[in-house]
């Protein structure tokens, strides 16, 4: 089998980084480094990489059958680093605190759209009872309810076309 058909052979996600170095002029000192930097996990960064020291002929007859169980462990090992980031994610958003911001987040805005809908309520009140300026005065301003800007504006436009002085009248 040739170099990269035995690594492709292996299924090794992640980047090999391979440094060869000379320890003697009849020995090699092989380092194989993966890198896997999809994993949100800094504790992927502090796995060693594999070291494999020996001549050219010993390298050539065991390469492979030195570095594939290493290589396998640490694969899984990344694996389940990422399954674990996953699952703690999970984890964090099913639990019950997260649950209950939630719920307090949707509570506080169904407040705040009570509020709206009362002040509302009110201004139409007014309204019916003559007294527009009041219902006016009534109608939420836009900067506490960005998201209702266009109904604010066309009501406060509406309330103020009826008190505004009419000079032909």
């Amino acid at each position: 089998m040739n170099f990269f058909q035995s690594i492709t052979a292996l299924q090794v996600k992640g980047d090999w980084k391979i440094t060869i170095a000379r320890e003697t002029p009849e020995r090699f000192i092989v380092s194989i480094l993966v890198v896997n930097t999809t994993l949100g996990d800094s504790a992927a960064k502090i796995v060693p990489p594999i070291l494999l020291k020996g001549t050219a002929e010993e390298l050539d007859s065991a390469f492979f059958e030195h570095i594939g169980r290493p290589l396998e462990e640490t694969d899984a090992l990344f694996t389940n680093m990422e399954q674990y980031l996953k699952a703690r994610e999970q984890a964090r958003l099913s639990s019950k605190m997260e649950k209950d911001r939630k719920e307090k987040q949707d509570k506080s805005k169904t407040d705040k759209e009570r509020k709206f809908e009362e002040a509302m309520k009110k201004a139409d009140e007014l309204e019916a009872e003559g007294k527009h300026r009041e219902a006016w005065m009534k109608v939420p301003e836009v900067n506490e309810y960005p998201e209702q800007e266009e109904t604010i504006r066309r009501r406060k436009s509406e309330l103020s076309a009826k008190f505004a002085p009419n000079l032909f009248s």
